[in-house]
């Protein structure tokens, strides 16, 4: 299993919670029809079936795709435990669990390829995952995948704000280094939230809610919430890495006091998103 990249996910999923929308989400609720095919791809470590539960989507049928096994194993291992301890009966089947009248199973796979081959799928989820892949391909994903009227819930895609505090004069050469090297990356879009968004309004759906959900990770008296120290360390690292085929003055100097100040708890960190809710044409 990748412990790294399941302690990473998990890391970040108080900032999740605290990022995502009401709005978008209660417009979701509204629209989302009863009994529903869900399809989560990119589904990490499976944290899309406790937000179910949690907003009373319990009469479904859910199957999470992500292309890192280890994550799978892990989703598999975690979630039914977790719900078992907020009082939940979870009853273990061949290919995964139930819990009231929600099926659940978490696959191994590509998660493109996944979408692909859905079809009449009620409700697609995609968390963290539009700013990873094209954005043509993904949008053409899901409207094959649709049922007539069904929707797609695309939360916490980034959109090319990243934001560290106290200033360092180094700031905006290391952001603009940052964002290079996302978008260099095959299929990678560093303001993915809004293009996602102009491509919706030209598909023959309709966008139905759309709002920011930055990241924003604070401390609180010198310490951070959860294990969100570990996740802003790993920030970091991607930002150093990004840094080491830049020509930035004073990267050095930024990445040390970074570090510092995250030791010392006294770093914050923000990074732009949106939520976007689209639906389906009827017919």
């Amino acid at each position: 299993m990748n412990h790294t990249e399941t302690r990473y996910l998990e890391a970040k999923r108080s900032l999740d919670d605290c990022a995502r929308s009401p709005r978008v989400r209660d417009r979701l609720l509204s629209a989302l029809a009863s009994e529903p095919q869900i399809l989560d791809i990119g589904c990490g470590t499976g944290t899309t079936v406790p937000r179910l539960i949690e907003w009373g989507i319990d009469t479904a049928t859910y199957r999470g795709v992500d292309g890192d096994a280890g994550v799978i194993e892990f989703a598999r291992a975690v979630r039914p435990a977790e719900l078992r301890r907020i009082g939940r009966s979870v009853t273990h089947e061949e290919r995964g669990f139930t819990v009231a009248d929600l099926s659940v199973a978490y696959e191994t796979g590509d998660a493109l390829a996944a979408l692909e081959a859905a079809e009449a799928v009620d409700l697609i989820v995609a968390q963290a995952f539009a700013d990873l892949v094209p954005i043509p391909e993904l949008l053409a994903g899901i409207e094959s995948a649709l049922a007539p009227g069904g929707l797609a819930y695309l939360p916490i895609t980034f959109d090319g704000g990243t934001i560290f505090q106290p200033d360092h004069p180094a700031d905006e050469a290391v952001e603009a280094a940052y964002h290079d090297a996302i978008d260099a990356e095959p299929g990678r879009d560093v303001h993915a939230g809004r293009h996602l968004a102009d491509a919706c309004r030209r598909a023959d759906g309709d966008l139905l809610a759309m709002a920011a959900s930055d990241w924003v990770l604070r401390p609180r008296d010198g310490s951070y919430s959860a294990d969100e120290a570990y996740f802003l360390g790993c920030i970091l690292d991607f930002v150093e890495t990004a840094l080491s085929d830049a020509d930035v003055t004073q990267s050095a100097d930024w990445i040390a006091t970074r570090r510092e100040q995250l030791a010392a708890g006294e770093l914050t960190y923000v990074a732009h998103q949106y939520d976007l809710l689209y639906r389906a044409a009827e017919t």
